[in-house]
């Protein structure tokens, strides 16, 4: 289980900075033996600890087995929760928080999204902007999920790293180098997710989280050894969703898990490209006479300061409705007065490439109606 350590960094001193949560670098959306992985429950745990990943959440498909089965919890210093993912024949809807399996025969999107919300479960569809292979589409079908507009779910999965970077090979030759060299290959979000994502966000609140898709595809050997080129120690580096809790870890998985849950459904979470340059440390806050509010935060419109923390220099931006307000090397303050979805992407300089390094939520900042 991880020690808290104060990172608030010295240059948020003066700035109204409200008590710092706890972060917590989960790996998000993976596939067990449970489903159509190739490592157990136990590797998975193991192959977080590899990669520092603070904890894993398990998201087998159609299957809460590896949760009846006991493995939710801690395990060597990371904290293991299961999910699972709804497959029907067209997308996919990934459930988190959960006590019994969500059938999926017979209902439409809206109907999956619907029972998910009445569970208490925390909603987000799966690769939601999918297009298929580039190469074949028998190599890779597209599997959108084509009912974002008024299904209610809590967010979507804004970059769905391994299928996105899949889909996104022209050539089997590309592909290949993906498999070999996949941090050579991932530059940026697909800018279509953001795009979506910002146009959601003016209506209602859409919680991002980053998710891997990953199966640590290959073959299980008898004796449990598995060759596979895309081992997920691997892949547990390269994306996490920074969960930022209201408090510290004490051991207790119930209490831990509604630590997690509640960051992720207030929208207090940031995706982080950690093996570009730790994360851990990144800020988005706003102060103001209503007091101070995190990402994922909703408050009427009017005298703001937004405070951005980055743990290190980096190409900083600030975007208001999709579109660039301010630019920065650093950590920066900076007074808003007008309605808005603000949130912040950061950019790092890698092999030669600029490639992004940090994706907020957002905060929203909404019209006062009637003045």
């Amino acid at each position: 289980m991880p020690t808290h350590e104060d990172l608030s960094p010295a240059s948020a001193r003066g700035s109204a900075h409200p008590q710092d949560p706890f972060d917590l670098a989960v790996a998000v959306h993976v596939h067990s033996t449970y489903s159509d992985g190739t490592a157990t429950v136990p590797e998975i745990a193991k192959a977080a600890a590899d990669a520092e990943a603070d904890a894993v959440i398990v998201t087998d498909h159609d299957s809460l087995q590896a949760k009846f089965d006991g493995h939710e919890g801690w395990h060597d210093g990371v904290l293991v929760l299961v999910g699972m993912e709804i497959s029907p024949k067209g997308g996919h809807f990934l459930a988190l928080g959960i006590d019994r399996p969500i059938e999926h025969a017979g209902r439409s999107e809206r109907e999956i999204c619907a029972a998910v919300a009445a569970a208490g479960g925390l909603g987000f569809p799966a690769h939601p902007f999918s297009e298929g292979s580039r190469i074949s589409r028998t190599i890779g079908r597209p599997h959108p999920w084509r009912e974002l507009e008024d299904c209610p779910t809590t967010g979507i999965e804004l970059w769905s790293l391994v299928t996105e970077a899949a889909e996104h090979c022209r050539t089997p030759r590309e592909l290949v180098g993906f498999i070999r060299r996949p941090e050579q290959a991932l530059d940026h979000p697909p800018q279509r997710n953001l795009r979506e994502w910002d146009r959601l966000c003016q209506r209602r609140r859409v919680v991002a989280i980053g998710g891997l898709d990953a199966h640590q595809s290959g073959l299980r050997l008898p004796g449990g050894r598995v060759l596979s080129p895309m081992p997920n120690s691997r892949f547990f580096r390269m994306l996490r969703t920074h969960v930022l809790c209201d408090g510290v870890p004490n051991g207790d998985v119930a209490h831990d898990r509604a630590l997690v849950l509640g960051a992720l459904r207030a929208g207090r979470c940031f995706l982080g490209r950690d093996s570009l340059a730790s994360a851990r440390g990144f800020r988005f806050y706003a102060s103001g006479a209503d007091g101070p509010v995190w990402m994922g935060g909703e408050r009427p419109a009017g005298e703001w300061t937004l405070h951005v923390r980055v743990p290190r220099a980096a190409d900083v931006r600030l975007v208001r409705d999709g579109e660039p307000l301010h630019r920065a090397d650093n950590s920066f303050d900076l007074r808003v007065t007008q309605p808005g979805v603000y949130r912040v992407e950061a950019r790092l300089t890698a092999d030669g490439r600029e490639r992004t390094w940090i994706v907020s939520n957002p905060i929203y900042l909404r019209p006062r109606y009637g003045r």
